[in-house]
Formats: C-alpha cells, sequence, structure tokens
C-alpha cells in the first residue's frame, strides 16, 4: 500500500506511512491506559495522523549509530514528572499530529542509548508548540516541521517503556521502520520507470521509438531489475521482522531503504536522461520526481550513516 501510493506521490504516502507505522508502534509499546488516552481518539479522527520525535539540530546520524553524546532536549526530574526544554527538527508529521512519540534526555552525563526516555506527548500540551515548517526541495507535500519545549511539563504516566530506556523502545518496536521508507522511495522509481518507458515508446530519434534503440532498451530493463529486487529486499525485510525466529538480521533494519534509495536515484537520472531537453522541463513531471527522489538519500538516515549502522551490526 505504501509503494502504490508513492506511485501517486511521494508526500502523499510519507504521512500515511508514518502514521501507520506509529500506530503499528503504539499498539505494542504504550500500555493500555496510555492507548485510551491516544489510540482511541486517534482511531476516531479521519484527519488524525503520528508523529515521532527524535532528530535534533546536533543529534541526526548521532542517533542512528548512535554515537556516545546526549540528547539536547533533556527532561529535569520534578514533583510527578520532568520538565523539558529543547527543541526537535525535521520531524515528518509534526506540525499536523495529534499524538507524538518523543526521545527525551533524563539522565546528565550519559549517552543517548543510555540515558533517553520515550514519552508520549498529546497535541497541545502548555509549554509545546510548533516552530518552523521546512521548507523542502522535494517530498513537499509530507511536512517536516520544528517542535519546541519550553518548561513543558510531561507527567510520569506519559513515560513509555522505561525510564532512560528510550533506546530500547526504538530497537524493539522499530525493526520494520526502514522498510517503510525503503516502499515510499520504491513507489517514486516505479513512477519513474513508467515515464521512461512510455516517452521511449512515443519520441522518435534517429528514425525510430527511443524504445527500439538497443542502449535504451537495455537500460529500461535494467531499471526494471533495480525495481523488483529492491521489492524483495524489502518484502523479505518485513516478513523478517515480523517472525524474527526465522532467521532476522538486524542489518535489515537499515539497508532496504540505502538499496531503494539508490536504486531510485539511478533510475531518476535515468529518466531524465532518456527524456533529453525534455525532462528538464517542469510540465513533463520527470523533475518532481527528481525532487522526490533525492529525499530518500537523506530520510530514515543518511545512506552512509546506515551503511555504517549495518557494519556496526555485523562486524562489533
Amino acid at each position: 500500500m505504501v509503494e502504490e501510493l508513492a506511485i501517486g506521490d511521494l508526500g502523499t504516502s510519507a504521512v500515511m506511512a508514518q502514521t501507520l507505522k506509529l500506530a503499528h508502534i503504539m499498539e505494542q509499546a504504550l500500555n493500555e491506559e496510555q492507548q485510551k488516552r491516544s489510540l482511541a481518539i486517534f482511531a476516531k479522527d479521519p484527519k488524525g495522523v503520528l508523529a515521532i520525535g527524535i532528530t535534533e539540530p546536533d543529534n541526526a546520524s548521532n542517533y542512528f549509530l548512535p554515537f556516545p553524546t546526549p540528547m539536547r532536549t533533556f527532561g529535569e526530574r520534578t514533583k510527578g514528572g520532568w520538565i523539558v526544554n529543547g527543541m526537535k527538527h525535521f520531524i515528518s508529521n509534526g506540525n499536523r499530529a495529534s499524538f507524538y512519540l518523543v526521545f527525551i534526555q533524563t539522565e546528565k552525563n550519559k549517552p543517548m542509548a543510555q540515558g533517553m526516555t520515550c514519552f508520549l506527548l498529546e497535541r497541545g500540551r502548555q509549554g509545546f508548540s510548533i516552530g518552523r515548517v521546512h521548507d523542502k526541495m522535494g517530498e513537499r507535500l509530507a511536512n517536516n516541521a520544528e517542535l519546541i519545549f519550553q518548561d513543558c511539563f510531561f507527567p510520569e504516566e506519559n513515560v513509555v517503556g522505561e525510564v532512560g530506556k528510550g533506546f530500547e523502545v526504538l530497537a524493539r518496536f522499530f525493526p520494520s521502520s526502514n522498510s517503510y521508507a525503503a516502499a515510499s522511495i520504491l513507489g517514486v522509481a516505479v513512477a519513474l520507470y513508467r515515464k521512461a518507458v512510455q516517452w521511449a515508446k512515443l519520441r522518435v530519434q534517429g528514425g525510430k521509438p527511443l524504445i527500439e534503440h538497443d542502449g535504451i532498451r537495455a537500460q529500461l530493463v535494467e531499471m526494471k531489475m533495480l525495481i523488483d529486487a529492491s521489492r524483495s529486499y524489502i518484502h523479505r525485510a518485513c516478513w523478517l521482522a515480523d517472525h524474527q525466529d526465522q532467521g532476522w538480521d538486524r542489518t535489515l533494519g537499515a539497508l532496504p531503504k540505502v538499496m531503494a534509495s539508490q536504486a531510485a536515484w539511478k533510475i531518476a537520472t535515468w529518466t531524465l536522461e532518456i527524456h533529453g531537453g525534455s525532462g528538464y522541463m517542469k510540465e513533463v513531471g520527470v523533475e518532481k520526481l527528481v525532487r522526490d527522489a533525492a529525499a530518500s538519500l537523506h530520510s530514515d538516515g543518511v545512506n552512509r550513516t546506515l551503511f555504517l549502522k549495518a557494519a556496526n551490526f555485523m562486524f562489533n
């Protein structure tokens, strides 16, 4: 479903995938009382979306590795909970979500993997506000925004899991998170491929349609191969995330998005080239897909960082 939505528009897919992923995680990670206060309300809201707040201006790839540094967004212990100050940014659905899972440093002088706590956050909580919505190059329908905390009180009952063990929530309940992003960008690759095939059949060059030129035909087949291989990898990762006793490999939580995004970017550049000068013109629609394809090289983890994450799983 996520892939099919992205064939139509990456932004639609990203909004839906983020919400679907988080709803599934919240079903597992929240206790019964927290579910009644959030999911029961969310399920009745036809416009409801969900968000997760991890990335900060100073901590992005640090979280993926993880680098031994604390989060800047910090919660100070007080009677009945925590007073939180700080900011998150680049948060998907950040300005629209009704509920959030946010990760906050609650123990000083400890790395985020040891001193971070996951909290349930309701929209409208005093001390919490939305900052700017980032002006992105692509994937523009999906809003990414800043989350700002100014003496925001989080009660004890909003702790998800255990205090100081937020990283365990990520590790336990997010095994297929990477695959949602992979499926979204795969949809963009499919849309690009279809445009390339359509144009190759219509455009006449050298006295015959482009698709009758061997070089173009071979390139189109390579596009299909990259799409099919990426889809198989994504589906394998998703299935094993749900059946970990059948051979789950932790690199599957990092690499499917890398593979799909690299395939999509290659297909984007090839589709642009096949269209020639027309591909650079907005009315043809390729440029929008190229901008969307670029988003996945950085979202849900920079590709080079995800390679390092997988390497740590393999060799540490």
